[in-house]
C-alpha cells in the first residue's frame, strides 16, 4: 500500500508534535524546561538524555531516500508557501528556543534558550537565550533575531497555519540583548511551549537586494538564499534532482548540550531522490542508501528481499512505537455539494470495506484508526462523561444526535456486520438525502448523477482507491480517479479545489490550537489552512478553545473527547488505517545503533537523531 500524503503544516507543527504543543499557568516549571501538567521527566543537572548514547562517535555518512511525493526540490526556504524544499532541511538547520525528548510527551527543555519564564498570570513568557548560541555563519543568536524569525513567520509569504496556531500571541518584545517575552492575548496552557517550538534563524538570511527589481528582497524571493540557522548541519554538495548533503558542523555551538549529547553523530547526510517508489526499492536492494522506512505492506511482505538480506547486510526490522495513531482518512470536502450532507457522507463510509482490503491488500498489517486521538489518553469511549456532556449540551441544536450518543466507529463488515447490510443502510440515508434510483442510475431531484472525484498525485493511489470504488458503484455513485502531477496537487489543495483526496495527520498526546487550522471555521475559509474537509462550525470552535485553554487535566480531557465525538458523527473523515510499528531496513554493516528506540520517536528521526556510523 501506497501512503497518502502527510499532513505536514509547516516546521511549527512538527515542533508541536515534538514537544506536546502543551502547558498551564497551574504547570510546574524550572528554569531548564516545562512541563504541561506538572513533572519533567529530566531534572535540572541532567547530563543526556536516556535514550541516546553519550559516547557515540562522530563521523561517517548516513546515506538516506527522500521522503517527499515530489521527484525533486526547488528552494531552500522551507517557510514560503510556493516550491518545495529539500527532506529534512527544517529538523537539520534550524534550532529552536526548547525542544523536546523522544521518550517524554508534554515537555520541553531549552536549546537556544538557557532559561525560561512565565509570568504568573499566563500572559507572557520570557526567554533568556543562551550566550554561547551561534549561527552558521559566526554572528551570535540575538533575542532580534528571535523577533525576526517570529514577524517573518507571521507575515504575508508564509502559510496561514501560523496565523492560526499562533492567534493569542499579542507580540513579541526584545527585552534585553539576549532576552525576549511573548506576549499573550488570553492565558492560554500551550502557547510558551508553542513559541518555544519555533524556528529561529538569522536576520542576514536574505538580506539583500533583488538584481531585477533594485529592492530590497521580500521573504517569498529568499529562494535560493543559503539557509542562516544554527542547527547542527549545513548544506553541502547538492546535485539537482539527484542528492543533497548535509554536512555536520563541526563548531556546532550546542553540541555539548545535555539535550544534544550523543546526537547529530554523522558528519554527513546525504538524502537521494528518486522519481518512484520501486526505483526506491531497487536501489535499496542494491546498496545505494543505508536505511528507508516502509509504508507499503506489500512491499514490506513480499519484495524487501535479496541477497544482501541473506547475506545480513541489510537488516529488516520493526520497531515498535506509542505514538498516537493519528487520523489517517479519506477527506471529503464539504464546501461542495453533495458533500455537504451528512447522510450523504455517512453513506461513503459505509461502502468501504476496510476489513477486505486488510486481508486481500495490506497482509493483516494495520489497524483501522479509531477517532481524532487514537492510542492517547483523549481518545473517547462509550456515551459521553458527564464533563463531555456538559460541553456538548449548549450545541446541541447544531451538532449531529449521534454526538451525545457512543463514541463514533468505523462501520465494520466482519462478525455481526456485513457488507450488504452496511449497502442497506447506505442506500436508505441516499434517499433520505433525495438520491433515488432514475433510468438505472443514482440522481437528486434536479436529475444530476452523484458523481464525485478523488484526486492524487500519483498513479498508485488507484489500488487502494479501486474497491472503495466498485462498492460505491453498487449504491449508483461513480467515483472517479483523477492523478495530477505534484504541483497542481499542491495548488488545487491550496484552493480547496476537489472532492476527496487523502491525508495522513499525524496525531499528538497533547492537542491544542493548532486543531483549529485543522477543523477551526476561520481556517475552513483561509487559502492553504489545514482544513481541508471545510468544517466551520461554532460548536467546534468553542471545544477546540476549551481544549487549548483548559486549566486543568480533566478539563482538558473532556474538552478533546467532546471533540473527537463531534468529528467522528460529523463524517467529514472517512477513517483509513495505521500501524503500530515502525518498518525499516538499515545496512547493520554501516549502521549502529542504540539498543531501544523511545517510544514516541518516528523512525528516520530516532536515525538521523541518535545512530551512528560504524568504524
Amino acid at each position: 500500500m501506497r501512503p497518502p500524503r502527510h499532513h505536514s503544516r509547516s516546521r511549527l507543527l512538527q515542533a508541536c508534535v515534538l514537544i506536546g504543543c502543551t502547558w498551564a499557568s497551574s504547570a510546574a516549571w524550572a528554569a531548564h524546561g516545562y512541563a504541561l501538567w506538572g513533572n519533567l521527566k529530566y531534572p535540572e543537572n541532567f547530563t543526556h538524555f536516556g535514550y541516546v548514547n553519550p559516547e557515540a562517535p562522530k563521523g561517517g555518512e548516513l546515506r538516506l531516500v527522500s521522503n517527499l511525493r515530489t521527484s525533486t526540490f526547488d528552494k531552500y526556504n522551507p517557510f514560503t508557501l510556493r516550491g518545495s524544499a529539500p527532506a529534512y532541511l527544517s529538523n537539520l538547520m534550524f534550532d529552536t528556543l526548547l525542544t523536546g525528548a523522544l521518550d517524554e510527551t508534554g515537555a520541553g527543555y531549552g536549546l537556544l534558550a538557557e532559561d525560561v519564564s512565565a509570568a504568573p498570570d499566563g500572559l507572557s513568557v520570557t526567554f533568556r537565550l543562551r550566550p554561547n548560541a551561534r549561527f552558521h555563519n559566526g554572528d551570535p543568536v540575538l533575542a532580534a533575531d528571535v523577533k525576526h524569525s517570529f514577524d517573518t513567520l507571521m507575515g504575508p509569504y508564509t502559510s496561514p497555519a501560523y496565523k492560526t496556531i499562533l492567534q493569542d500571541v499579542a507580540g513579541i518584545d526584545v527585552l534585553g540583548e539576549r532576552t525576549v517575552r511573548y506576549r499573550f492575548r488570553q492565558a492560554n496552557r500551550e502557547l510558551p511551549l508553542t513559541v518555544g517550538g519555533l524556528p529561529v534563524f538569522s536576520r542576514a538570511w536574505g538580506d539583500s537586494v533583488d538584481p531585477k527589481t533594485g529592492q530590497r528582497k521580500t521573504f517569498d524571493q529568499v529562494v535560493m538564499d543559503l539557509p542562516i540557522g544554527s542547527g547542527p548541519y549545513k548544506i553541502g554538495p547538492v546535485r539537482f534532482g539527484k542528492d543533497i548533503t548535509y554536512v555536520r558542523d563541526p563548531n556546532y555551538w550546542a553540541r555539548d548540550l545535555p539535550v544534544r549529547r550523543g546526537s547529530a553523530n554523522f558528519d554527513r547526510i546525504v538524502v537521494k531522490i528518486y522519481k518512484d517508489s520501486t526505483a526506491r526499492l531497487e536501489a535499496l536492494k542494491a546498496g545505494e542508501f543505508d536505511l528507508m522506512r516502509f509504508f507499503s505492506a506489500g512491499d514490506w511482505a513480499r519484495r524487501v528481499t535479496g541477497k544482501r538480506f541473506d547475506s545480513g547486510e541489510l537488516v529488516k526490522a520493526e520497531f515498535t512505537h506509542r505514538l498516537p495513531t493519528g487520523f489517517q482518512s479519506y477527506v471529503l470536502n464539504t464546501r461542495r455539494p453533495p458533500l455537504d450532507d451528512i447522510r450523504v457522507r455517512e453513506a461513503l463510509g459505509l461502502a468501504l470495506d476496510y476489513e477486505w482490503m486488510n486481508r486481500q491488500m495490506f497482509y493483516g498489517a494495520y489497524q483501522r484508526v479509531q477517532g481524532l486521538f487514537g492510542n492517547t489518553d483523549c481518545a473517547p469511549t462509550g456515551p459521553p462523561a458527564p464533563a463531555e456532556q456538559a460541553l456538548l449540551e449548549p450545541w446541541r441544536a447544531q451538532l449531529p444526535p449521534a454526538a451525545f450518543g457512543p463514541v463514533h466507529v468505523p462501520p465494520r463488515t466482519d462478525g455481526e456486520d456485513s457488507l450488504r447490510g452496511n449497502l442497506r443502510r447506505a442506500q436508505a440515508l441516499l434517499r433520505e438525502a433525495g438520491w433515488t434510483v432514475q433510468s438505472g442510475q443514482l440522481r437528486n431531484a434536479q436529475g444530476r448523477p452523484l458523481v464525485l472525484e478523488y484526486l492524487d498525485s500519483a498513479e498508485t493511489g488507484a489500488r487502494v482507491v479501486t474497491p472503495w470504488a466498485r462498492n460505491l458503484e453498487k449504491l449508483g455513485i461513480e467515483l472517479r480517479f483523477r492523478p495530477v502531477d505534484f504541483a497542481l496537487y499542491q495548488q488545487r489543495l491550496r484552493n480547496f479545489d476537489f472532492d476527496i483526496i487523502s491525508l495522513a495527520y499525524g496525531g499528538t498526546h497533547n492537542p491544542g490550537t493548532e486543531y483549529a487550522d485543522l477543523f477551526g471555521s476561520e481556517a475552513a475559509k483561509t487559502e492553504d489552512s489545514g482544513n481541508f474537509a471545510g468544517v466551520a462550525s461554532p460548536a467546534v470552535d468553542a471545544l477546540i478553545a476549551r481544549m487549548s485553554n483548559a486549566a486543568t487535566q480533566p478539563e482538558f480531557l473532556a474538552a478533546c473527547r467532546a471533540l473527537d465525538r463531534v468529528i467522528g458523527h460529523s463524517h467529514v473523515l472517512v477513517p483509513q488505517w495505521s500501524a503500530t510499528t515502525h518498518r525499516m531496513v538499515y545496512n547493520a554493516r554501516r549502521l549502529a545503533r542504540p539498543e531501544a528506540m523511545p517510544p514516541y520517536a518516528a523512525g528516520e528521526t530516532w536515525a538521523i537523531d541518535t545512530w551512528w556510523s560504524k568504524p
